[in-house]
């Protein structure tokens, strides 16, 4: 009991130490690099890698989701679907209706919801097109809108001015993990997250693969894992 205290209170002045000292924003040689947000652009995050980039030809490449992802997300919606059809047959097989077997259908519907939404989520396409170029996030392909503000995470390619990868250490109730952001970031100084997991070095390479297919500059202050 006293050892895992112990651990817990030397991981906090680590985590504490992490937070106090600022990154050396001097290394990326960039006047713009000390003036833009070095939070993550969206709180939370996963321990898994939820994406991989692929390139589709000599003008496009695309994150797509992981195996390991789509399992994930699948598994939660199986469940509600078994949960929600299990409970309907015992339902509509009773002699009189069974109140308590609404609960947990409504259960079911609950976690196939949820499974349908981080589906239709995690495997909507993340495109960097030179062709078009345009890079968004999303169903929508700026070349099929009228308005290209409807889409909420599009940029052109030219307004890219660099990479930045970031870390977050997310603490939960019965476990803590580190996820890490790849984000974009215009020449006004505004950012764009890309994709947000929890392999630090496939992030890496894809940042660098990335990188060199746009022909900008990698910001890297993620805190490795220990």
């Amino acid at each position: 009991m006293f050892k895992q205290i112990a651990a817990k209170l030397k991981e906090l002045q680590r985590l504490a130490k992490q937070t106090q000292l600022p990154p050396d924003l001097s290394q990326f040689n960039d006047p713009l690099a000390e003036t833009i947000e070095w939070t993550p652009c969206q709180s939370g995050g996963t321990n898994i890698r939820t994406h991989k980039l692929v390139q589709m030809g000599a003008t496009r490449v695309e994150f797509r989701p992981t195996a390991g992802a789509v399992t994930f997300f699948l598994i939660f919606l199986l469940i509600g679907l078994g949960i929600t059809v299990g409970c309907s047959i015992a339902l509509l097989a009773q002699n009189s209706f069974q109140w308590g077997l609404l609960f947990p259908i409504g259960i079911g519907l609950l976690f196939t919801f949820i499974g349908g939404a981080m589906l239709y989520s995690g495997t909507a396409p993340i495109v960097f097109d030179s062709v078009s170029g345009y890079f968004w996030k999303g169903r929508k392909d700026p070349r099929q809108v009228f308005n290209i503000r409807e889409i909420k995470h599009c940029a052109k390619l030219a307004d890219i001015h660099a990479l930045q990868i970031l870390s977050e250490y997310c603490r939960g109730d019965k476990s803590s993990y580190y996820s890490y952001e790849l984000n974009l970031v215009l020449h006004d100084g505004s950012r764009l997250n890309v994709i947000d997991h929890g392999n630090l070095p496939k992030l890496r390479e894809d940042a660098q693969r990335l990188a060199d297919f746009l022909n900008k500059p990698i910001w890297d202050i993620a805190i490795k894992r220990s």
